[in-house]
This record gives structure tokens, C-alpha cells and sequence, in this order.
């Protein structure tokens, strides 16, 4: 499943997968649970295929650094969890991503990146590459 049908609801723990449209918002199943839930289009939510961590010379996406995280974990969820201490998840970001900017990035983000790409890693929805060869195919 493409990233741009996962989704971060602001005061939800977790992420959700888009299940369908509605008039007034859409229908979100969480992946934590399997509940589903109903969205109103005033709610903050963020599209994970829209988010970008700050390098010191450009924007990754997210996609890109899921990827690498799934490399340096050979595919298995993260030998750290999203509740260390600040220190140990910042050195095990620049083990990741030695550039991310360390100004614009903190660690409540780099705990949400490992507790997504774990997330993630549960459900069987970290294979990008045949995301993007389905998505170049249409």
C-alpha cells in the first residue's frame, strides 16, 4: 500500500489507512487496532506520503527515510523504541541519516518516525518499491 493512503490524525494515537470518501470527510481504519472511524474534514491530518524530514541541504521524504531504516534493520521493526531517551534516538537518526537537521528536526519527531516505521513494519507496509512500480504503471 502507497503511502499516500496512510494517514497521521493529530489527537490519535497511531496511523490509519484511508478506507473511502464521504460527503463530509472519509472513513480512516486505524492500524493498531482495525477500528474504523469517521473524519470530518476540519480535523488535522497529514498524509505520510507528504511528509519530509529537513536535511541541511534538502527536504528526504519520509518514504525515502522509512526505506532506510528498513535497510539498517534489514526489513525487522527497530532495535529502539520510540520511548528512549532523547540522546539515544538522535545518535540512532544520524546512524540513519547522518545530515537531518538537527536544528529543525526533534526528538518528538524522530520518536514518531520509529514509531511509524514500526507501525508499518506490523502491517507488511513497508514495500515501497513495488508501491512505486504499480503507481509508474498507471
Amino acid at each position: 500500500m502507497a503511502l499516500d493512503k496512510i494517514l497521521a490524525i493529530a489527537g490519535k494515537p497511531g496511523l490509519y489507512k484511508l478506507v473511502t470518501q464521504t460527503r463530509g470527510g472519509f472513513i480512516a481504519q486505524s492500524l493498531l487496532d482495525n477500528r474504523k472511524m469517521s473524519v470530518g474534514i476540519q480535523q488535522n491530518v497529514s498524509v505520510l506520503s507528504e511528509i519530509a524530514i529537513y536535511t541541511l541541504t534538502e527536504e528526504k521524504p519520509l518514504r525515502e527515510v522509512l526505506q532506510l531504516i528498513k535497510d539498517k534493520e534489514e526489513g525487522k521493526p527497530t532495535r529502539i523504541s520510540h520511548k528512549e531517551s532523547k540522546d539515544k534516538l538522535e545518535e540512532y537518526f544520524f546512524d540513519i541519516l547522518p545530515d537531518y537537521d538537527e536544528d529543525r528536526v526533534y526528538a518528538s519527531d524522530i520518536k514518531k518516525v520509529v514509531q511509524w516505521y514500526n507501525t508499518l513494519q506490523k502491517n507488511d507496509l513497508l514495500d515501497f518499491e513495488a508501491t512505486e512500480a504499480s503507481d509508474e504503471e498507471e
